[in-house]
């Protein structure tokens, strides 16, 4: 009856494990499926094996060595117990009895199991172990190739740490062992151990030590990432103390060994002793107090020669780890007058200077182009497009699902009905229709204006945030799109991704399983599924490139790709990296928004993988675009089919490659100091840089909100202006290219007070140049004002002022947007769009272009409803002072937001007109003439005010404005004076503007 109910006890046991586990067994399962529909069952395959050989590995290495030391402990055993004291041990041998063998075994099994089930986590490790590769490059301090920092010595190290923390638990457990079997007695005023025992316990404190100094050897070269000093490395203390340090107590560790085999043959525990205090006391000496001296009292005090030649392996390995040494240093004057005759140069240049900041577009899409509540702009991005046979910038997006807003709320509806969003947003970077975007793809059903790609596969069922399954090619029919007169269109999925659910028993088992993994029954009963169903998991691009390729870092921001043949994809940076470079800094992550690949701790990176993921079908290609790189070698030969090599790439996929903005963070960030190879400049930080203060948060006030980057998420900094593209002719250049740029200034002491432009950094897209990152430096002798002092003197500029009191009235909110330098030849021009937003809708219009340019000490500003006629006012001889009725013409070239606004000219916002004041009843005569008298003024000067302004003439309008408040505040006098209670003039109260970061 006992075993009987053990047994139904034991039944019960492991039913509850099994429905316990169920779930994760049908995760795994699915993960099978998902991959084998990819065709890339060999990184399933591949990370599993790494994981489970390592477990495997670890447990049966574990289990070996502690079964060995618990027969060792059992076979010297003393016979029988001659203490009669010792009732513990003879109850313990009373129940084991002859079932010694199994007790091993069990013991065993269970620490071996949590001793290596762990080790799991090493896999990527133990990859990169398995399939080192060599640098090419050694380290200053070992003069070792880089590829055993990186590739090696993690794994090694993790080796050694599990060996030792193996070693204690098993000589733990084996000195119990030996006490339940009678070899340690406890006894007064000292325990008594036999002689074998101390021999066995002896042997393995002997190989504690043994794995102590195999520890000790490791971490000489871990000195290489030291932070004690002014920069990361092996500094002064590293290499002369602490290094002698480590190798006395690889000595002392050889020594306690030896004295730890010759105890074998002493009494007593004496040696032992000593081994371990000996050991100790060097340790916090050699190890802590004894360097914490020395970089106290010899290195601090005469820190820049002392560090001299180590910082100059740490700049050195900075520069190549974060691929800073190929940066080519230009001049650029910056300081020459812009003129007309520039701008006819750089033709390209001024009709793609970029007017909306994604982040404002985003807000416009989502109002004019998202069209159903169930579609979503998650995202806006920024790429280049060859429009009726000119190459032009470009925002655009798709029109992601977003299932919340699904008119029906049910299962079916949810994931058989609505299962994919719908067609592209496209318009010119540069181009408004009075105050709206100049739309080249739009509405639904797409369509295309301006030579705008032709897409044709509109659906987009892997995207942005897309969360969650969809089920394909059921019983119900799937929501295409609904056209303008509400018609509803169906479509049939025929892509290539999607998990067949399949027939008979196989069938069910897969709609069980994924029944359990979704946690949602209806996938096993819904009529509507059939055998030939697809179930698409990990629709969110990014999700899907970490199911993929785990071990990559992935950019935060998929950019929309629409190809020559239709096809609508998404492109992926994908980087590798590593906190193992010797003497290398790590990199400063406080300007990578958060939730990117690159926000960890590394001092390494580079970007070899463009991957494309198809947004109708979800294909997954991983281009290597740069086979320099020893790491992504590493990998493509641990996965080979799961890698493309970078010129099967079609050229016009190549085209809309980019610089990756988060790695031109990092490697911006970093050479603001990192552009010093001198070290004695390095470390005054003589002629050191930061990244350029953000116009739009500012000191006066304006930065009501800070708004996210450029590609969408929000920096950890927003203090620093971020990095933007753009389609222009670089200085040195005789072409446009597709380029990245962010400006710099000089670091400063205090609170930031030098905002001087020292240079900017490009980084190129285009294919014949991708990957040229070129600094332009302007010279020290003659700063030009930085980006912050511009925009300052544009939002104080008494026209500018002025407009935005008129414009920023009661019921409308004003937003600044970004301030984009644009060098053109060798000098500077700065833009910045205003958006007016009216409170009803939200809907952000472009309103007004400010630019400004600076000469000498001399900084013009000037304002217009289109770029083209702020340049011309800014440009043309005397009119940037006169400000006349038009804007002049002196052969400038033409911008698309011009054309589109001449044929379609934008209605001028007239100025709200003030309440007329009554006259009340207790004036004089006298003072009733005068009020009337001011009041007739007050009428002409608003008449013309309003006229001047819809004119454009800005100038005559500012003096109206003048006198409207000169003969208000006489009217106000006026009405104070009189004994009577008189109404004042109201007027209406300006709205705070905003800024945009973009």
């Amino acid at each position: 009856m006992g075993r009987g109910r053990a047994l139904a006890v034991g039944i019960v046991v492991v039913l509850i494990v099994l429905i316990i586990s169920l779930r994760g067994v049908a995760h795994f399962y699915t993960d099978y499926l998902w991959f084998r529909s990819l065709h890339l069952t060999g990184v399933w395959s591949g990370v599993l094996g790494a994981k489970l050989a390592l477990a495997a590995i670890f447990m049966v290495l574990f289990f070996g060595l502690m079964f060995a030391n618990l027969l060792i402990a059992d076979r010297i055993a003393p016979a029988f117990i001659p203490d009669p004291e010792e009732e513990l041990v003879q109850r313990y041998r009373d129940l084991v009895g002859h079932r010694t063998g199994l007790v091993r075994v069990v013991v065993s099994a269970v620490f071996a199991v949590v001793a290596g089930a762990g080790v799991s986590s090493q896999w990527n490790d133990w990859i990169l172990f398995t399939h080192a590769r060599s640098f090419g490059v050694k380290d200053a301090t070992f003069h070792t190739d880089v590829g055993f920092y990186v590739f090696r010595l993690p794994f090694l190290t993790f080796l050694g740490s599990w060996l030792f923390a193996a070693f204690i638990i098993i000589l733990i457990v084996t000195a119990v062992a030996h006490y339940v079997n009678g070899g340690i007695r406890v006894r007064s005023p000292r325990p008594e151990v036999g002689p074998q025992v101390k021999a066995h316990l002896s042997v393995l404190l002997g190989v504690l030590a043994l794995v102590k100094g195999y520890q000790y050897w490791l971490q000489r070269y871990q000195l290489t990432f030291s932070h004690r000093g002014t920069v990361n490395g092996a500094l002064y203390t590293d290499t002369n103390v602490e290094l002698k340090s480590i190798y006395l107590l690889i000595l002392i560790a050889a020594f306690a060994l030896v004295l730890f085999i010759v105890n074998i043959w002493r009494r007593g525990w004496v040696l032992p002793v000593i081994a371990v205090g000996l050991w100790a006391l060097v340790a916090v000496l050699a190890g802590a107090v004894v360097p914490w001296f020395v970089q106290r009292f010899r290195v601090q005090p005469s820190e820049s020669s002392t560090e001299r030649p180590y910082i100059e392996h740490n700049i050195k390995a900075t520069r190549h780890a974060l691929g800073l040494d190929k940066i080519q240093i230009k001049p650029f004057g910056g300081s020459a007058q812009l003129t007309p005759g520039d701008l006819t140069k750089n033709t390209t240049t001024v009709r793609n200077i970029r007017l909306w900041d994604p982040t404002v577009m985003q807000t416009v899409y989502s109002k004019l182009q998202a069209q159903r509540p169930y579609y979503e702009i998650n995202d806006v991005d920024v790429d280049r497009y060859d429009l009726n046979g000119e190459l032009t910038q470009v925002l655009l997006s798709n029109r992601d699902l977003d299932t919340s807003g699904v008119p029906q709320r049910s299962w079916e509806a949810t994931h058989l009905a609505y299962t994919h969003g719908y067609g592209t947003v496209m318009a010119p970077a540069n181009a408004s229709d009075q105050g709206r975007p100049d739309f080249t793809l739009f509405d639904i059903p797409t369509s295309s204006t301006k030579g705008a790609p032709d897409i044709k596969q509109p659906d987009i069922y892997f995207g942005e945030g897309q969360s969650g399954y969809v089920m394909v090619n059921t019983g119900r029919t799937e929501v295409d799109y609904t056209d303008k007169n509400n018609r509803t269109h169906t479509t049939k999925y025929v892509g290539k991704d999607g998990i067949k659910v399949g027939a008979g028993l196989s069938g069910l088992v897969n709609r069980a399983a994924f029944a359990l993994r979704f946690g949602d029954i209806n996938p096993l009963i819904s009529s509507n599924v059939r055998s030939s169903s697809k179930i698409l998991i990990n629709r969110d691009v990014e999700q899907r490139l970490h199911a993929v390729a785990p071990f990559l870092s992935w950019d935060h921001d998929p950019y929309v790709v629409t190809l020559k043949n239709g096809r609508v994809v998404y492109i992926v940076d994908g980087y590798t990296t590593t906190r193992h470079y010797p003497n290398a800094q790590t990199v400063d992550t406080s300007d990578i928004p958060s939730g990117s690949g690159l926000d960890h701790d590394f001092n390494y990176v580079r970007n070899p993988v463009k991957a494309v993921v198809d947004a109708y079908d979800g294909t997954v290609k991983l281009y290597v675009v740069d086979k320099t790189d020893p790491i992504i070698d590493a990998y493509r030969s641990a996965f080979p089919k799961l890698f493309v090599d970078g010129s099967k790439a079609s050229a016009d996929l190549r085209s809309h490659f980019r610089y990756p903005e988060e790695l031109f963070r990092a490697q911006s960030t970093m050479y603001g100091r990192y552009h010093l190879t001198n070290p004695d400049d390095f470390y005054n930080k003589n002629d050191a840089w930061t990244l350029a203060l953000d116009p739009n948060v500012g000191t006066s006030g304006r930065n009501a909100e800070v708004a996210p980057t450029a590609s969408g998420a929000q920096p950890k900094s927003t203090d620093r202006m971020d990095p933007y593209y753009l389609l222009m002719r670089l200085p040195d250049q005789s072409s446009a290219s597709f380029l990245m740029l962010r400006p710099f200034e000089p670091v400063a002491s205090g609170a930031n007070t030098r905002q001087q432009l020292t240079g900017f950094m490009a980084a190129q897209s285009d294919p014949s140049d991708y990957g040229r990152v070129t600094v332009y430096q302007t010279p020290s002798s003659n700063l030009p004002d930085g980006p912050r002092l511009i925009a300052d003197q544009m939002t104080s500029d008494p026209v500018v002022s002025r407009v935005q009191t008129l414009l920023c009235q009661q019921g409308a909110n004003c937003v600044y947007g970004s301030t984009f330098l644009v060098p053109i030849d060798n000098s500077l021009l700065y833009v910045r769009a205003l958006y007016v937003a009216a409170e009803n809708n939200g809907l952000p219009q472009l309103k007004r272009v400010i630019v400004a340019t600076q000469h000498g000490d001399a900084t013009d500003v000037a304002i217009d409803p289109t770029l083209y006629g702020a340049l011309s006012r800014l440009l043309c001889p005397g009119s940037h002072l006169s400000e006349t009725e038009n804007a002049p013409n002196c052969g400038l070239p033409s911008t698309r937001e011009t054309a589109v606004q001449a044929s379609t000219p934008a209605t001028p916002t007239t100025p709200a007109t003030p309440t007329t004041p009554s006259l009340p009843g207790a004036l004089s005569a006298s003072d009733a003439a005068k009020a009337k008298n001011l009041i007739a003024q007050l009428d002409a000067a608003l008449a013309d005010g309003r006229a001047a302004y819809g004119r454009g003439d800005y100038a005559t309008w500012a003096q109206d404005q003048s006198k409207v408040d000169d003969y208000t505040q006489q009217l106000q006098s006026l009405f104070s004076s009189s004994s009577g209670s008189a109404s004042t003039t109201t007027t209406t109260t300006p709205r705070t503007t905003t800024t945009l970061k973009g």
